[in-house]
């Protein structure tokens, strides 16, 4: 990964509350894993910037190694990496991330 691109993963990044690394656009997801973040995201009414990775090769094949994890989607908060699509569900269905969510201090619609 060339520092122009980790410099732009590490900006978005840092810029943004809730950042999704995914395979299309949360309107138009292009991987099951992706769309199920994004339903879960939406179910609980979490606001969100999603980074369609398929538009860039770079910003794809970096973000891999900028979080040290192989696959996408990758969901960041405040910062955070919090993990993929497993580790997201996982959260979800256990009822950590809307607490770990509001934690952070997001506000959530739902």
């Amino acid at each position: 990964m060339t520092n122009t691109t980790h410099s732009e993963i590490d900006q978005a990044v840092k810029s943004h509350d809730v950042l999704l690394f995914m395979k299309g656009t949360p309107s138009f997801p292009q991987c099951g894993f992706s769309s199920i973040v994004v339903q879960i995201l939406d179910i609980l009414g979490a606001e969100y910037t999603a980074t369609n990775v398929l538009e860039n090769q770079a910003i794809r094949e970096g973000i891999k190694t900028y979080s040290d994890w192989p696959t996408i989607p990758q969901l960041y908060v405040k910062g955070e990496f919090v993990g993929g699509c497993d580790i997201v569900k996982e959260m979800y269905e256990s009822g950590e991330l809307k607490p770990f969510l509001l934690e952070k201090g997001l506000e959530l619609a739902n």
